[in-house]
């Protein structure tokens, strides 16, 4: 599905890492550690075409990232949801059409965003929200939404760059069953954290990998997770 081989990335003259091979096959879950600065956002940027890397090869869906078109990447793209560590909306709108704004781009109907949209807020716990705006969001609620916003397409991949990073242990706990779940229905899921209780905690419900990027390498975490 996605492919990393042998890639390396600069950022600002440095190399940030170098020698990074990651398939993400399907129905896989991963989880991506290690310290600030190693570059973990930047490899989850590579996963969904957002950057090209400096050296070695990306593929989407057996496709090479230098070889497509803005508009092959573009629709290569609709097959991965993204949750970003920051989640970004739009303050006019509700929550229910920001989560829907993925559809509307893609030029369906307002009766079939409609039916998906409800059984989506209902499933993340957030009907009764719907119409609510998102600066009364709380941070739960809010990267809740965004994992909605994520999933709404029916993705074949989900990434997360630190979904938990500013919330408290049961929320982040509640927000992990949602990821489980979607990995249970097949879905591939890739998760960069710095939180190892976290890790733990999904190791017991699901079998996940563990990587780590440290000293510009990717490896197998170590045992101690």
């Amino acid at each position: 599905m996605i492919e990393l081989d042998e890639v390396a990335h600069n950022y600002g003259g440095a190399e940030l890492f170098s020698g990074v091979s990651l398939r993400l096959v399907p129905g896989a879950f991963f989880f991506l550690t290690g310290p600030s600065g190693a570059g973990k956002t930047t490899l989850l940027k590579l996963c969904y075409g957002e950057l090209l890397p400096s050296a070695g090869q990306v593929r989407l869906f057996g496709e090479p990232l230098r070889r497509m078109s803005r508009d092959a990447i573009a629709l290569a793209r609709r097959r991965i949801g993204v949750v970003h560590q920051d989640c970004q909306f739009l303050d006019h709108l509700s929550l229910a059409e920001n989560v829907a704004l993925p559809l509307s781009v893609a030029g369906l109907t307002p009766k079939a965003v409609d039916a998906d949209l409800d059984e989506l807020l209902s499933w993340v716990g957030l009907a009764a929200q719907a119409d609510a705006l998102p600066p009364s969001l709380s941070g739960g609620e809010r990267q809740r939404a965004a994992l909605a916003r994520a999933v709404i397409m029916a993705p074949d991949v989900l990434i997360a760059d630190e979904p938990t990073g500013n919330l408290d242990w049961e929320m982040s706990l509640r927000l992990l069953s949602l990821l489980v779940e979607l990995n249970r229905l097949g879905k591939t899921v890739l998760i960069a954290t710095h939180d190892l209780a976290l890790i733990r905690a999904a190791k017991a419900q699901v079998s996940a990998r563990v990587l780590r990027i440290a000293g510009r390498r990717l490896q197998a975490a170590g045992a101690e997770l």
